[in-house]
Order: C-alpha cells, then sequence, then structure tokens
C-alpha cells in the first residue's frame, strides 16, 4: 500500500505476525509479550503486547502455545530459546531491556553464539533476542526516570562475541525489514529497539520483506563530511546535517543498521569521498562501536583523511536518573554541529 505511515511499534508487531503466519516454526516468549506469566492458563486471553507492545494481539490469533509469557527469569527463558531453536525452532526471546544481558550472557555467548563453531557447523541456532536500547533523553515531565538498568545501549557487548549477528534498526521501514530478516536467519541475531523511536512513524510496504544483514544504508548524499549514525542517533545525525547546511556545508549520512557485520565498505566509500568523518554512538565511548568504525577508517582509509575522525558519545558512565543529566548524556545534533567544526579546525595538524 503506496504512502502507508505506521509506527515504529506496530512495523515490529506487523513482522512478528507476517512470520508468525509463514511459518509455524516461529513463536514469541517472554516477560509480558501476552499480559502477565499464567494468565492464559487461567483462560485470560490478554492483547496488552508488553511494556514496548510490539507483541499486542498477537496471542489472540495464535494462541498461548506460541506467544508465551515467561517468569521474570532471563536465564532461563532465553536457555530455553537456544534449545528450541536447536531442535528446529524459530523463537523470538524477548530480554526487555538489554541491560538484563548479564543474567543470561552464558545462554547468549557460550551457548547461542558459539554452538555451531562448536559441534563444527552440525547445527544452526535460528534465534532472534528482541531487546529494548536507549534513554528517553528529553528533559522533565517528559524524560528521565528509567536510570541506568533501562537506558543501556551496550549493544557493543554483541558485537564483540562472534557468532552473532546485532541489527539496529533506526526507524519504522527498517525495523519491519531487519525483524523479518533476523527471524529468517539461521544464525542467532540481536535485535535492538530504541524506545524513544517507538512512536515515530515513517512508509512501510504491508507485504512482508526483509533487509539484508550486516548491510548500511545512506539517507543522505553529501561532499564535505560523513555522518555515521547508529539507531535513533541516525536521526540526530540528519537534524545535524540539517543546521550544517545552513552553513553552506553538504553532509552524507550513513545509518549503521547492523553493528555486527559491520558494513566496512559503505562506510569507506563514504570517507574517502567527503575525507572527514564523525560517528554518533549513543553507547559509553570506550569499547564502542564508534571506535570501532573510527579504528577501521585509521587503518585503511587514513591517506584520505583531511581531519581527525570525531566520535560523539554518550558519557562513560551509567545512564542518570536525572531527567536534566539524562539529556546531558544523550547526543544531540549540537555536539554533532560541534565535532565537526572541531574536525575542520584541527585539519592539518
Amino acid at each position: 500500500m503506496a504512502g502507508r505511515q505506521l509506527q515504529f511499534s506496530r512495523a515490529e508487531n506487523e513482522a512478528l505476525r507476517q512470520e508468525m503466519e509463514r511459518d509455524a516454526r516461529v513463536f514469541i516468549m517472554g516477560e509480558d509479550v501476552a499480559g502477565g506469566a499464567g494468565r492464559a492458563a487461567l483462560g485470560i486471553i490478554d492483547a496488552w503486547g508488553g511494556p514496548m507492545g510490539a507483541t499486542k494481539g498477537l496471542i489472540q490469533q495464535f494462541g498461548a502455545e506460541r506467544v508465551i509469557d515467561t517468569p521474570i527469569c532471563e536465564m532461563s527463558f532465553i536457555g530455553a530459546g537456544v534449545g528450541a531453536a536447536l531442535t528446529g525452532m524459530r523463537p523470538v526471546v524477548e530480554l526487555l531491556f538489554v541491560n538484563f544481558v548479564g543474567v543470561a550472557l552464558d545462554a547468549i555467548m557460550n551457548q547461542a553464539a558459539y554452538l555451531r563453531y562448536m559441534l563444527g557447523g552440525q547445527v544452526s541456532v535460528p534465534l532472534v533476542v528482541k531487546t529494548a536500547i536507549g534513554a528517553v533523553g528529553m528533559a522533565p515531565p517528559n524524560g528521565g526516570g528509567s536510570a541506568a538498568q533501562h537506558s543501556g545501549s551496550i549493544y557493543s557487548i554483541f558485537a564483540h562475541i562472534p557468532g552473532l549477528k546485532c541489527v539496529v534498526p533506526s526507524d519504522a521501514y527498517t525495523a519491519k525489514g531487519l525483524l523479518t530478516a533476523a527471524i529468517r536467519d539461521d544464525d542467532p541475531v540481536v535485535y535492538c529497539t530504541h524506545r524513544r523511536l517507538l512512536t515515530t512513524s515513517c512508509e512501510v510496504p504491508q507485504e512482508p520483506y526483509a533487509l539484508p544483514i550486516g548491510k548500511a544504508r545512506t539517507v543522505r548524499r553529501g561532499r564535505d563530511v560523513t555522518l555515521v549514525g547508529i539507531g535513533r542517533m541516525t536521526g540526530v545525525c540528519l537534524e545535524a546535517a540539517d543546521q550544517l547546511a545552513g552553513e553552506g556545508l553538504q553532509t552524507e549520512v550513513v545509518d549503521l543498521l547492523s553493528v555486527s557485520p559491520l558494513d566496512e565498505d559503505t562506510v569507506l566509500e563514504a570517507v574517502r569521498r567527503t575525507r572527514r568523518l564523525v560517528v554518533v554512538d549513543e553507547d559509553e565511548p570506550r569499547c564502542s562501536v564508534a571506535r570501532d568504525v573510527a579504528a577501521l577508517v585509521a587503518d585503511r582509509a587514513i591517506d584520505y583523511l583531511d581531519a581527525p575522525v570525531k566520535t560523539v558519545t554518550g558519557a562513560h558512565a551509567p545512564v542518570p536518573f536525572s531527567g536534566v543529566l539524562e539529556v546531558a548524556f544523550v547526543p544531540t545534533p549540537e555536539r554533532v554541529v560541534a565535532a565537526v567544526h572541531a574536525a575542520m579546525r584541527d585539519e592539518g595538524r
């Protein structure tokens, strides 16, 4: 349906619904994906769909055997998801917030990511771990309050683990396409939803489609500087590009989409053309995807650079509870513009 606008959370819901209709092996489990553990067993069919709303209504169509509410025990149900994937199912397991990964890292890393390698390619683990990332990044009364354990963007952890794929959509269109691709993939994929994007909308085709995992997209062409964004930060880059256009600068914006595999070629091609790079990443700076991209360019395109690579990231600190401090933590268009100006001042040093 041409011109159809769809919210991010509804695009995820549509991807889940269409893939469950297409393949009976696909099922969902996690905390409150239907409406609360044990409610279906009591005859209460709830279509709430959890805090993120992505599974809203699915239990009514597919039943409690394919939309499974779990206890609050990530180690157990992600472990169960690995086991189900090994036996031929295609589970989508909701890890409510990415900071909870510490509770289930053994199942994700030592089992899901490593088993194909350790068993000589005899098995596949078609598991999707769907999780929420991101600080609200708005001043009170609209922002703040989720604090450190519910506001991280630590996808760099997954990028570090061989055997895992990790995708970070930036709008409703890429959300549907990447979630569909993740469900169809025969390897474990971590799919990261930025909470601030849930109510944003864009044009989304009604028919099923999958976007290639490991492929970035260029969302704005320019010749003077490249901005690389991840998730919601792609929108921040586009806002910064609008501000820079007022100064006469033509800015290229690359939407990374996948942090593992990383689309090195698209980034390098853009940098070789614009000769300047700023990477924008909400994650903390140490060992981040932003620093990884900067190192890639320093290693393979340094002769093309007219200025030092700059990164704009969150602080090396837990995400604060205070809304005012949270705003200071999250990268803004103004910080990105300032980084571009700093790069240009540093040219020739």
